[in-house]
């Protein structure tokens, strides 16, 4: 048993952090976010001796979707709708890297929070193939393996997100020039 431990720190413990951002773009909430990550360990570590291949990111991604699924099915059995979160400005903010001055520094937090909002916005198909591409920058392939869906699928989803979300990007820029004029 220490053996397989040992092996699970060593090869699944540094996906972690990958594995809470990707739930928490899932799911929206961090509390959701930690229950999904903490049940996606659980099941890791209980398939570990099961592993096949070289890619252990790509696997233990698997594992969280599938129990964020499985936790969005339980939810709307139960019909519960899920708060928002007090705490998510100071997430985002924390998230980003310090400016030079007071000005820029706000700049960049607003552009951040947009940004954010936006791809919660998105269709939850468009928004895991997005946040595995662009911010766990994952390859098409390993895409595919942790959504299960086809390679052609991983790429007309990110395409479509993309445009869905520069197409939303460019509507909020507008309407905010137009308030300041």
């Amino acid at each position: 048993m220490d053996e397989k431990r040992r092996r699970f720190e060593a090869r699944v413990l540094p996906h972690l952090d990958a594995a809470y951002a990707f739930a928490r773009w899932l799911c929206r909430s961090p509390t959701a976010a930690e229950d999904v990550v903490q049940e996606a360990m659980l099941r890791a570590f209980r398939g570990f001796d099961a592993v096949r291949g070289s890619n252990v990111k790509a696997w233990l991604l698997t594992i969280v979707r599938n129990c964020h699924l499985t936790a969005v099915q339980q939810q709307q059995r139960h019909l519960m709708v899920p708060l928002p979160e007090d705490d998510d400005a100071e997430d985002t903010a924390a998230m980003t890297a310090p400016a030079s001055d007071p000005e820029t520094a706000a700049m960049h937090r607003d552009a951040e929070r947009s940004l954010a909002r936006l791809i919660a916005t998105l269709p939850e198909e468009y928004r895991e193939v997005l946040v595995l591409r662009e911010i766990e920058d994952l390859g098409y392939r390993e895409i595919a393996a942790v959504i299960d869906v086809p390679i052609g699928t991983v790429m007309s989803r990110l395409a479509r997100a993309r445009s869905a979300l520069r197409s939303r990007w460019q509507k909020e820029t507008a309407a905010e020039l137009h308030a300041v004029r």
